[in-house]
């Protein structure tokens, strides 16, 4: 039997043609593996047949949206995920759960090597690459496009003397890769970071600049994770489904950043994830009514931590694993209610309640018969300030 390298199949023109460049370059026969991540447009039964149509032995899909939201996207909500401050992750919560299952059906199928159709210049090889090796160190991966020359002309020059079906023009402006959780757009006339992005980018969201009324929901949270919107119990899925709707109506979550690449360089990028951004500020409220101060605090710093190793490509690394027991941890209390308004591109928090809210009226209000002692805030403030107060001495002494 001949060797078999499993590829990660997209069905578009990269990996279409990197079936028959892999088995030219390698000798071996090529599996494709497409799996559904929520990412829409064709269908997937067209993308199976694609791939056998390009000289796939086989070709499987494996749908993996509710998988993708649970297992993936939850862990990100809860750990509050924005690289760089903004950036939800979006492409980057994919990449590990395409290699988990690129080592599972290697193994299964008796292949000894994996491919995908990324390029030496950005993220996703790492991050594919490293899950692959983190999971399954025995196979071998590879990449068409960065490993043995397949340049886009040479790509669309051999589908066409290939007759292959894929529909692609060399005027195609932008490189886009989306799921449910959000959408990315580079290349093209936005890698002039002075260019500002144009309607015709935008699929996931309306334009915040069109006039409409304000839409307001009630997102319930058991423990961290969404579990109802306005009152109606959804799963991780239908959380996300309904909020890129709500949210992506009123033109929540475009995203303009120039972005720290893990190879080194800055990428310019614009981002569409309209239930990552709306979902985000209303847990992060939620956290703010039910997690201790100090454990608040240091959990932001974690946040930022895992962000970058879970952009990085670390997915299943040690530190990963550990910072998602403390994250976990920290949700223990993280139930309650909160309404979100959005409007014009932007997502409000206006109401907050929960059973676990440390929230405590008698002592916020500033009212007549609040029960906060005030006469012991002075005896506090020295205390507090004692340590700058010595230290101030010690600074005059010795001038």
């Amino acid at each position: 039997m001949a060797e078999r390298v499993v590829l990660a199949y997209s069905g578009g023109l990269d990996t279409s043609v990197g079936i028959g460049w892999l088995k030219d370059a390698t000798g071996k026969e090529v599996v494709a593996l497409a799996i559904d991540v929520g990412q829409s447009g064709e269908d997937m039964d067209v993308i199976r047949q694609r791939a056998l149509d390009c000289g796939a032995v086989e070709s499987i899909v494996v749908d993996a949206k509710d998988e993708f939201a649970t297992d993936y996207v939850m862990p990100a909500l809860k750990a509050n995920a924005l690289y760089q401050k903004r950036y939800p992750l979006v492409s980057a919560l994919s990449r590990p759960l395409i290699a988990k299952y690129l080592a599972s059906t290697a193994k299964e199928l008796g292949a000894n090597s994996v491919a995908h159709g990324c390029t030496g210049k950005g993220n996703d090889q790492v991050r594919f690459e490293a899950a692959v090796a983190a999971l399954a160190p025995e196979l071998t991966s590879l990449a068409p496009v960065r490993d043995f020359a397949l340049t886009r002309d040479k790509a669309i020059e051999y589908a066409a003397v290939h007759n292959l079906p894929i529909a692609q023009s060399k005027k195609s402006p932008y490189s886009i890769d989306q799921n449910v959780y959000g959408r990315a757009v580079e290349t093209g006339f936005l890698e002039d970071p002075w260019n500002a992005p144009i309607e015709d980018l935008y699929t996931y969201t309306q334009d915040p600049a069109v006039t409409r009324e304000p839409t307001e929901v009630v997102i319930s949270f058991d423990q961290g994770i969404p579990v109802a919107i306005d009152g109606v119990p959804v799963t991780p899925l239908q959380a996300i489904e309904l909020m890129n709707l709500h949210a992506g109506n009123q033109g929540v979550g475009r995203i303009d950043i120039v972005e720290d690449r893990l190879v080194g360089i800055k990428s310019r990028e614009v981002y569409e994830a309209p239930a990552g951004i709306a979902l985000i500020a209303a847990h992060e409220e939620l956290e703010n009514m039910t997690i201790e101060r100090d454990l608040a605090r240091y959990k932001r710093t974690v946040e930022s931590k895992w962000a970058e190793l879970v952009y990085d490509g670390l997915w299943f690394s040690g530190l990963k694993r550990a910072l998602d027991v403390f994250i976990d941890e920290t949700q223990k209390h993280v139930t309650g209610d909160i309404r979100l308004k959005m409007h014009a591109g932007t997502a409000v928090v206006t109401g907050r309640k929960s059973t676990q809210s440390l929230y405590d009226f008698n002592l916020a209000t500033y009212d007549t018969g609040d029960t906060f002692d005030q006469s012991m805030a002075k005896g506090f403030i020295e205390l507090w300030s004692l340590p700058s107060k010595i230290s101030a001495r010690r600074d005059v002494a010795g001038k």
